[in-house]
């Protein structure tokens, strides 16, 4: 595959990684960064390049949200200090990690969240109330760590991170599913904006081919949170679990062979 059509690939495929993960409240990194590596690109430049996609990804979906009142501000803000300063670590220490490592890592987080994404199909839908007026102390704590641990492996491998905010924040934080999807999206903004300037410090960015797929996902991320509004997503998680399934392997069989 030549340049040309390896750019054209990536075009394609981000808009519509950003088009489907925008309805359920994710940038779509999870699938941005082993994308890219399969189309060619390498490592360090495909997780930096992800977490733009991610930013802008989740800047576009957001705005959707927000204009539909479906963000809890006072709990996103509150993840926002750990994810930020785990996502710089994250992106400024990439560099150090042996390539490899990198792609086993890849390699275990593709299956997990897959089968996480595949397993929420049988999950049965509930009754849920409104967003909690306040949080323990404990609460605090927990977010914070959460989201410093979140943050670090956002800005390592250049993931959103919105596969383990969106569960978080229903079932720890009882926050309404709706409400969890759009405020993962000022949370992804907070880590991607922090790992994009922890990567910035160590590696230049491919400022074409960021362009090219940034104004893909700027369309797709959009058109996604639009219709989220509209659908169910159940059916389309287990089927992205499945293709993250397939990433996963092929990274394998790239290690292995």
């Amino acid at each position: 595959m030549d340049i040309n059509s390896t750019l054209l690939a990536a075009v394609i495929f981000s808009f519509l990684i950003a088009f489907i993960f925008s309805m359920f409240g994710q940038g779509g990194g999870s699938v941005y960064s082993p994308l890219l590596i399969l189309l060619g690109y390498s490592i360090l430049l495909s997780t930096s390049t992800s977490l733009v996609l991610n930013l802008i990804t989740s800047l576009s979906a957001g705005y959707i949200f927000y204009r539909k009142k479906m963000i809890d501000y006072k709990t996103s803000l509150i993840f926002a200090p750990g994810i930020s300063i785990g996502a710089f670590a994250g992106g400024a220490l990439s560099k150090s990690f042996d390539a490899t490592i990198l792609l086993w890592v890849f390699v275990v987080f593709l299956l997990g969240v897959g089968a996480r994404m595949i397993y929420s199909y049988r999950e049965k839908e509930k009754v849920e109330g409104n967003s909690p007026k306040s949080l323990s102390t404990a609460m605090y704590v927990l977010i914070a760590v959460f989201g410093l641990a979140v943050g670090f492996l956002a800005g390592l491998l250049g993931v959103g991170g919105g596969i383990f905010i969106v569960p978080f924040m229903v079932y720890v934080c009882k926050i309404p599913t709706k409400i969890a999807a759009g405020s993962s999206h000022l949370i992804i903004s907070f880590s991607a904006l922090a790992g994009i300037i922890g990567h910035a410090t160590s590696h230049h960015f491919d400022i074409p081919l960021i362009l090219v797929t940034g104004i893909a996902v700027l369309i797709g991320g959009n058109l996604g949170a639009r219709i989220s509004m509209k659908v169910k997503t159940k059916m389309i998680k287990a089927g992205l679990g499945l293709i993250m399934w397939a990433f996963g392997a092929q990274i394998l069989v790239k290690l292995l062979g």
